[in-house]
Parts: C-alpha cells; structure tokens; sequence
C-alpha cells in the first residue's frame, strides 16, 4: 500500500539531515536550540 506523502529516505536526508541545516544559519540557530534543551521533553 502506498501512503501519501512517502517522501524517499535519500530526498530525506538531503532535507533534514545534520549537514543540510549546518549549511544554513537558521538551521544552525535551530540545532543549538535543540543541544541547549538537551534531552529532555519540550515543555508541553
């Protein structure tokens, strides 16, 4: 069965993954956001 939106893991990846969003600087604000909150849960 196929599901909407089944976006391929390569596509995926040059999407969402680490390097893509070191490349640009929101995406680098947005990783120092998530190592600043750490592990735990995001306030809900």
């Amino acid at each position: 069965m196929h599901y909407p939106r089944h976006i391929s893991n390569i596509k995926r990846k040059r999407k969402l993954s680490f390097r893509a969003r070191m490349k640009t600087s929101l995406g680098r604000k947005m990783i120092n956001r998530k190592r600043r909150m750490g592990r735990r849960l995001a306030p809900v």
